[in-house]
């Protein structure tokens, strides 16, 4: 077998806290259906960065579940994407905000299905850690042309992940 450099690069990170994750998000009962209110979560992230389209995203084992979705369209897009599509992947196993300005400036991420696909060209993406240590998912936007998202795009996306951690907290609470 000839050992092939792009081809590495392409893989989905291996994500070790996936079953975890699973029992966390149906103890949250996150990551199975659509929600309105992060439906317009997503409105609003697209809202203030922007950006055409904006996500909620919750991962699992097998798949990635948009609970929150904003398109051009209107949400009329899939919400289940597999784990090999777009770039929250990296972000949750990361822990980490990735920026993306030009995808096709990095050959890990030019390759993706989705810039193919649906024409993504950048991403803006903050994981969604919760008070246990757990990154359950991402926030993230996304635009058809490169976007210069600076410091200021990083730092709303961060604000962002962390406001909605607060609402689910109080969710877990029973105060929302």
């Amino acid at each position: 077998m000839r050992y092939d450099p792009i081809a590495r690069l392409l893989l989905t990170p291996v994500d070790q806290e996936a079953p975890e994750r699973v029992v966390r998000l149906r103890g949250l009962g996150l990551g199975e259906r659509p929600e309105p209110a992060l439906d317009a979560y997503a409105g609003q992230m697209a809202q203030m960065t922007g950006a055409p389209y904006a996500m909620v995203n919750f991962l699992d084992e097998e798949r990635q579940f948009f609970a929150g979705l904003h398109t051009p369209q209107g949400g009329a897009e899939e919400r289940v994407k597999s784990r090999d599509h777009g770039y929250c992947p990296y972000v949750v196993v990361r822990r980490k905000a990735l920026v993306l300005e030009d995808v096709r400036d990095f050959p890990r991420f030019a390759g993706n299905a989705l810039v193919d696909e649906t024409g993504i060209r950048s991403y803006l993406g903050a994981p969604l850690i919760d008070r246990t240590g757990m990154a359950l998912g991402t926030v993230c936007v996304a635009d058809t042309e490169p976007r210069r998202w600076g410091r200021a795009g990083l730092d709303t996306i961060k604000s962002c992940a962390a406001q909605l951690m607060l609402q689910i907290h109080r969710r877990e609470d029973g105060l929302a």
